[in-house]
């Protein structure tokens, strides 16, 4: 199960994956309705997986008025988020809450306090001074962490924090939880295997919001998968046409297509290396994810869908981006060699995908596991 940004040229069976999230960032928003039907019934009716859309907190995320959220629950959102942009004001953030509270589905917050990180490329550090790019300090993320987490203790709502980056971060939502906080939080497999130093390259694949942190914060992130504080690994999947990101990187666009890669890049440089259990991993790609949006998938209980992924540990492949299904091409793991990837999906009971080859049709009617 992904969550995390979506785009119609993905398919994401072939990448392992049987049910995706699709955040509000698309256009239109997904801030009303009509829009969120037109995605459900639209993927239920040709995507090789399941879609799960996520409906926006305010209006075309303008970060001014509410959306409607009772319509997007009511026409399929399990979740409700901005996505890429916080909501700045905190009286309004207060009202979301309350609001989305209601209907028992997770408020995703994407935390960063936009007049901190202005203008900022790269990790505020050593390899923001070599490089000459403007630094995103660590507390342009945690300092919305804080505020997220005080106000769902307020409202009592269910809190997901996207892609945590910081070892600041991992100590409030750790603090959090044991206050009894509904909070729950993910990370991305590029800040689990890849530091700020990957940016002295100039390449503009490597820039992503959050940027990529120290060593001492991937020390943090590795930490909290094994104590729980984690509570699933997402892509945060962001594909961009080439000329966003050949160009400088102060004008590149921010965000990494890693959908292709996820799992190879966590059986490689996590599994592979002793640092992670492979069923701990398994849990933060399925069984994680369900207990956050509360869908019926991801586990193989009797009586469950058939929604399964077969990995084969020793498959070992270079990543060749002109591979990829998706149209977006910019990974930072370009050229790299991994092992350890999906090798067949079955969704509904159908596979859907075999050998990294995917097929043309699925099934829409749900099959019990082992059927």
């Amino acid at each position: 199960i992904q969550l995390g940004d979506w785009s119609s040229d993905v398919c994401s069976s072939d990448l392992g994956f049987t049910s995706i999230c699709c955040m509000p960032n698309t256009d239109p928003v997904i801030d009303n309705a009509a829009v969120a039907t037109y995605i459900r019934e639209k993927s239920e009716k040709h995507a090789l997986v399941n879609v799960f859309p996520i409906g926006s907190i305010t209006k075309n995320e303008a970060g001014e008025n509410l959306s409607a959220i009772g319509e997007l629950v009511e026409a399929g959102c399990i979740a409700i988020s901005d996505d890429g942009k916080p909501v700045v004001s905190s009286y309004l953030m207060r009202n979301a809450m309350n609001y989305v509270k209601i209907f028992d589905v997770p408020i995703m917050s994407h935390c960063e306090d936009l007049s901190l990180a202005k203008d900022g490329q790269v990790n505020e550090g050593l390899y923001a001074t070599l490089t000459g790019l403007k630094g995103i300090p660590n507390a342009c993320e945690e300092i919305i962490v804080a505020r997220d987490i005080i106000l769902a203790g307020l409202t009592g709502v269910r809190l997901h924090i996207c892609h945590v980056s910081t070892a600041g971060s991992i100590q409030l939502i750790r603090r959090g939880k044991a206050d009894g906080i509904r909070v729950t939080c993910e990370v991305t497999p590029h800040h689990l295997a890849l530091t700020e130093a990957v940016v002295s390259d100039f390449d503009a694949d490597s820039k992503v919001n959050p940027p990529l942190r120290t060593q001492a914060d991937v020390d943090a992130l590795r930490a909290a998968l094994l104590d729980g504080t984690i509570d699933a690994i997402a892509t945060d999947h962001a594909p961009h046409h080439l000329e966003a990101k050949e160009c400088e990187y102060n004008q590149a666009a921010f965000g990494i297509s890693g959908l292709e890669t996820a799992i190879a890049v966590i059986m490689s440089e996590l599994v592979n290396t002793g640092l992670l259990p492979l069923n701990k991993m398994v849990e933060l790609f399925t069984s994680g994810p369900q207990r956050i949006i509360n869908i019926e998938r991801g586990t193989l209980k009797p009586g469950q869908v058939a929604d399964i992924t077969v990995i084969d540990p020793a498959l070992e492949k270079t990543v060749n981006p002109q591979a990829f299904y998706s149209k977006g091409k910019n990974t930072p793991f370009k050229n790299k060699k991994l092992k350890g990837w999906p090798c067949l999906t079955i969704v509904n009971g159908q596979v859907v995908a075999e050998e990294g080859d995917r097929k043309s049709t699925r099934l829409n009617s749900s099959h019990p596991a082992g059927s």
